[in-house]
């Protein structure tokens, strides 16, 4: 029987988000209540916001848009790999012993990070785990297409733009924000389908992992 998790985060009010981003504004804009005909809800949010896709347009400024993003980079068979608690940073030397198989194209990196999900923490977490722009060209040498990890940015604090620059560049496909709290290491099947915004350099995502 089929096992499946949902590795996407709620989208709520107070959620964390990323420092001097727009916070998630979700109301109902109309009521039943008071005599509207439905419910019907107002959502206002960056398109950055808890489990999403980073396009090429983010960090790129001719890259290409979500909506124009390769599905099946996004679908598929997916490693999680589990990195201890002790690991800081994601670079050149961790990703050579930390079990990735080859001929894979896609990989998600489970990580200390993931305990912030399982706290439920609403503030911002600065010292998350990030990949390092080494890192990052070890994954676009080794054939990775698409890579993902458990808290709001690929690339460590206050060093965004490297890390994403050199994947994005090579058209590596990113997910950030996944919650990986529940989710044991090892393949799964991967269903990612970011919001198909046009023109947009990110959006949110439903993300699923598959497994018998």
């Amino acid at each position: 029987m089929k096992k499946i998790y949902d590795i996407t985060l709620t989208i709520t009010p107070g959620m964390p988000s990323w420092p001097g981003e727009p916070v998630v504004k979700l109301s109902r804009f109309s009521k039943i209540e008071d005599g509207a005909n439905a419910n019907v809800s107002q959502l206002d949010m960056s398109a950055h916001t808890g489990t999403h896709v980073d396009a090429p347009y983010h960090f790129l400024t001719h890259g290409n848009t979500i909506e124009t993003l390769p599905l099946d980079a996004m679908m598929g068979t997916v490693q999680v790999v589990e990195l201890p608690d002790s690991c800081d940073v994601i670079d050149s030397e961790v990703l050579k012993t930390a079990g990735i198989q080859t001929r894979l194209e896609r990989v998600l990196f489970k990580t200390r990070n993931s305990h912030y999900w399982e706290q439920n923490l609403k503030e911002f977490q600065t010292n998350f785990v990030g990949i390092t722009d080494d890192g990052a060209q070890f994954l676009v040498d080794s054939g990775i297409r698409f890579v993902g990890i458990d808290y709001l940015s690929i690339a460590p604090y206050k060093h965004s733009r490297p890390t994403h620059e050199i994947l994005l560049k090579s058209n590596v496909v990113i997910l950030e924000g996944a919650n990986l709290s529940g989710v044991p290491a090892g393949n799964y099947e991967l269903i990612c389908l970011p919001m198909k915004l046009g023109g947009s350099d990110g959006a949110p995502a439903r993300v699923l992992l598959i497994t018998e």
